[in-house]
């Protein structure tokens, strides 16, 4: 058990907080964590948060910045009770180190054969331990041991208490039939032998699982239909990732397996674009694309549904180098086109890192093409249809 009273001597009044992210984030220290900051005008600093966090309270903290997204957080910004700062995720590692240099990291990390490693995600938060910011942590006893790099120092870790409960588990969503057929068209895209990217989501979920050639995984995150590629022989080498998400089933199988890397591997455009290298094929959802060709995946509308993570980042890697940049989405949602004139918030990535875009209607290849052209190979996709701005 961990109390509020053995986090407050380490909780000083003014100071920054980041809290562990992803799955792994310390649900057990969430609530002391809340307590412990009360009255002392703390700031925290969260990143994706794909779990509910029920014991997180906003009210406890004079400033909540929020760098990525989720169901975590969704609550609290729709709220006005967290800001939301728009940066992509491969300058996340900037901000900590600068503008949001944290006083504090609160993580759950494992023991592993040489000591303590982060758990189901080293995404920024290696980069907070290697700048020497202090950590205080829950151990867990059942979260996997996948993490790239040295061990922590030990007397830079105060260990609060141990947990034996695993990461967040994220389960695989049924995919819809537009999510099949969008898959079965993307899997054509795909050549053998190629560095796949995908992001969170059902969709995301449904083009791994319809991937029909040996790949290697180059991601931000991990989810579980890669334990299935593996089974079926489709996957070569060890993936590359910054972020588990899925279920026990993927957390299993990666303990042990070194393939969780720091933001600043996983999202380095040099390393994702580099000459000589197996092309690497970007699998990005979108909540919208304009008639231009531009893409939102931050939310519709007042709900903040997504996030802008790594999106722009794989998107331009993937037309940087011999790879593809695809945007993926179904052509309508509660029977609205999902293309529109007008996006409902601010470009997430820009038009000209969006090479092919496909829906459950079929494939626009958009390589070469002017503006106007690009409009109307949109248009045709949709069949004409879109949704005109309010």
């Amino acid at each position: 058990m961990v109390t509020a009273t053995e986090l407050s001597d380490l909780v000083r009044p003014g100071m920054r907080v980041a809290l562990g992210d992803g799955c792994g984030t310390p649900l057990s220290l969430h609530g002391p964590l809340s307590r412990a900051a009360e009255g002392k005008a703390v700031r925290l600093v969260l990143g994706w948060m794909p779990g509910l966090a029920p014991d997180l309270d906003p009210a406890a903290f004079a400033d909540i910045r929020v760098l990525m997204g989720g169901p975590g957080v969704r609550g609290m910004v729709e709220a006005g009770q967290a800001h939301v700062v728009p940066c992509r995720l491969s300058a996340v590692p900037a901000l900590m180190a600068g503008a949001l240099k944290p006083d504090l990291l609160v993580a759950t990390l494992v023991r592993g054969p040489d000591g303590l490693h982060l758990g189901a995600e080293a995404s920024y938060l290696r980069g907070i331990v290697d700048a020497g910011v202090p950590v205080a942590a829950v151990v867990s006893t059942a979260a996997p041991f996948a993490e790239v790099g040295p061990p922590i120092p030990e007397e830079q870790v105060t260990v609060l208490g141990e947990t034996d409960a695993p990461p967040i588990e994220i389960p695989d969503a049924t995919p819809t039939p537009a999510d099949e057929i969008v898959a079965r068209h993307v899997a054509g895209l795909v050549p053998e032998g190629a560095r796949v990217q995908v992001g969170p989501g059902r969709l995301a979920q449904a083009m791994v699982g319809a991937l029909e050639v040996p790949v290697r995984i180059d991601s931000g995150l991990l989810p579980d239909p890669v334990v299935d590629l593996d089974a079926k022989g489709l996957l070569l080498d060890d993936p590359v990732a910054a972020y588990l998400c899925g279920t026990r089933r993927l957390y299993e199988w990666a303990d042990g397996r070194r393939i969780l890397h720091p933001v600043e591997v996983t999202h380095d455009m040099g390393r994702l674009s580099a000459a000589g290298a197996p092309p690497l094929i970007g699998l990005n959802a979108a909540l919208e694309i304009d008639l231009d060709g531009q893409v939102n995946v931050e939310g519709v509308g007042r709900a903040s549904a997504g996030m802008i993570g790594g999106h722009p980042d794989f998107c331009a890697a993937g037309v940087r180098g011999s790879g593809l940049s695809v945007i993926a989405m179904p052509s309508t949602v509660k029977e609205r086109p999902t293309l529109v004139e007008r996006l409902s918030r601010p470009v997430t990535t820009a038009s000209h890192d969006v090479e092919i875009v496909v829906t459950d209607r079929g494939v626009a290849d958009l390589r070469g093409l002017d503006r106007a052209e690009r409009r109307s190979a949109l248009l045709e996709l949709w069949g004409g249809e879109f949704r005109a701005a309010s």
